[in-house]
C-alpha cells in the first residue's frame, strides 16, 4: 500500500486536469491523511473549473465574431507618466488553446503579470508590439502616439488580422474591421492578452532606464508621477525620456 506521503506527492505533482482520475483512484482509501488530501484535491479541482469557466466567459467577443478569419486583442501601457515610452501590443489567440488567469493587467499582480507574458508569448497564435517614444508623444500629443503605437503593434504580427478588438478606442487608418470595447481589458481575452503584453514590455523598459537615470526611481514608479519622482523632477530637472507636455507644472 502506497503511504500517504507518496499519495500526496502524486496530488502536488498532478495537473489540475488529472485530478478527477486520482480522486476517483483514492477515494475509497479510508485513511483519514488521504481523505484530507481528496478534499484539498476537490477544492483545487473546484477553483479550476470555475477558472475555466471565466476564461470561456472572456471569449465572448471572439465567439461573437468568430465569423471573421483571424481577431486580434489591442491594447497599450503607458498613457499617463511623466516619462517614458507609450507601449502597445497586439494579440492573436488560439481560440482552442485558451489561457487560464490571463485578465485586466491591473488586476493582477506584478509577479502573476511575468508569470503569464511568456505563456501568452509562447502560445499566442501572434504577438505585435509597438511604442513610442517621449519625443514623439511630445510632437505629436499621446493620443496620437497611442494610435502610432496600436498600429505598429498590428503591423507587426505574423498573421494578418482582419478583425480587432480595442480597448474603447477605434484607431485611426488602420485598415480592418474595428470592435472597440468599453473596458475590454475585463472583457475580453484578446485584449486582456494585449494589456499584459504590453504591461510587463513597458515596465522592463523602465526597469532599464532605471539604469541609464537612478535619481528618478523609475524601476519603482515606472515615470508614473509619484511623490519621489516628482521631488527628484524638481532637484535634477527632467532626462531625455521625460515628456516635457507632461512636466510643466513641476518644473
Amino acid at each position: 500500500m502506497e503511504t500517504i506521503a507518496q499519495i500526496r506527492s502524486r496530488f502536488q505533482q498532478a495537473a489540475a486536469d488529472q485530478l478527477p482520475v486520482l480522486i476517483g483512484q483514492y477515494e475509497n482509501d479510508s485513511r483519514s491523511g488521504v481523505q484530507n488530501l481528496l478534499a484539498a484535491a476537490r477544492r483545487r479541482l473546484a477553483a479550476f473549473e470555475k477558472e475555466r469557466s471565466r476564461v470561456r466567459q472572456m471569449l465572448h467577443y471572439e465567439d461573437l465574431y468568430s465569423d471573421f478569419h483571424c481577431i486580434c486583442g489591442i491594447d497599450e501601457a503607458g498613457r499617463g507618466p511623466l516619462a517614458g515610452p507609450v507601449v502597445a501590443a497586439a494579440v492573436v489567440l488560439d481560440p482552442n488553446d485558451p489561457i487560464l488567469y490571463v485578465n485586466d493587467s491591473k488586476k493582477l499582480s506584478a509577479r502573476k503579470r511575468e508569470e503569464l507574458y511568456p505563456q501568452i508569448m509562447e502560445r499566442a497564435v501572434s504577438v505585435g508590439i509597438g511604442s513610442a517614444d517621449a519625443a514623439l508623444i511630445d510632437q505629436i500629443n499621446i493620443l496620437q502616439a497611442d494610435y502610432q503605437a496600436m498600429r505598429q503593434a498590428v503591423d507587426r504580427l505574423t498573421v494578418h488580422p482582419d478583425l480587432s478588438l480595442n480597448d474603447a478606442v477605434t484607431i485611426p487608418d488602420l485598415q480592418i474591421t474595428q470592435v472597440p470595447i468599453i473596458h475590454g481589458d475585463a472583457k475580453s481575452l484578446s485584449i486582456a492578452a494585449a494589456s499584459i503584453i504590453a504591461k510587463v514590455t513597458r515596465d522592463r523598459m523602465m526597469e532599464a532606464y532605471d539604469q541609464l537615470y537612478p535619481q528618478y526611481h523609475f524601476a519603482q514608479n515606472k515615470g508614473y508621477g509619484t511623490a519621489d519622482h516628482i521631488k527628484a523632477l524638481k532637484k535634477y530637472g527632467p532626462c531625455p525620456i521625460h515628456r516635457a507636455s507632461f512636466i510643466t507644472h513641476f518644473i
